[in-house]
């Protein structure tokens, strides 16, 4: 192996290990606050930014990076509790809509104020605004935007 791959497999698994850790530490923020974990958060802030007749569960898994099943069991919960509804689409009875509720908003809105307040503590907020846009940028190279 070259030593550029040895040094991007190390980089790329330190990359991995930082992220998995922050998302855990939001989910511990959320969790012990709100009742909600990040995915769930995320879940509920692609439906409120999503239009009005809802989204259908392959693209809500594709735009927050979980698997179909995955979004179904994180979505039950959420209804139940009256955050979400889903309805059969109209245009494919096989396929249903999930869409957030008022009572789903309000609970994004608090979530938002604590993931906002928890994410002020990060290291990262030392950085000055020019490495914050190039890490950006690297990111968004990673993921092929």
């Amino acid at each position: 192996m070259s030593d550029i791959a040895v040094h991007t497999e190390a980089t790329v698994l330190q990359f991995l290990e930082t992220a998995a850790a922050l998302e855990r530490r939001l989910d511990r923020v959320l969790s012990n606050t709100k009742g909600i974990s990040f995915s769930e958060y995320r879940l509920l802030k692609t439906l409120a930014e999503a239009s009005a007749g809802g989204l259908p569960r392959i693209e809500l898994a594709s735009s927050v990076g979980l698997t179909a099943s995955a979004v179904t069991r994180a979505l039950k919960p959420l209804e139940k509790l009256g955050y979400i509804a889903t309805e059969r689409s109209e245009r494919d009875a096989r396929q249903s809509l999930a869409s957030i509720t008022s009572a789903g908003n309000e609970l994004l809105a608090d979530a938002q104020s604590i993931l906002r307040d928890g994410l002020r503590e990060l290291p990262v907020n030392t950085l000055n605004q020019q490495k914050v846009t190039e890490f950006q940028a690297r990111l968004s190279e990673l993921n092929g935007r």
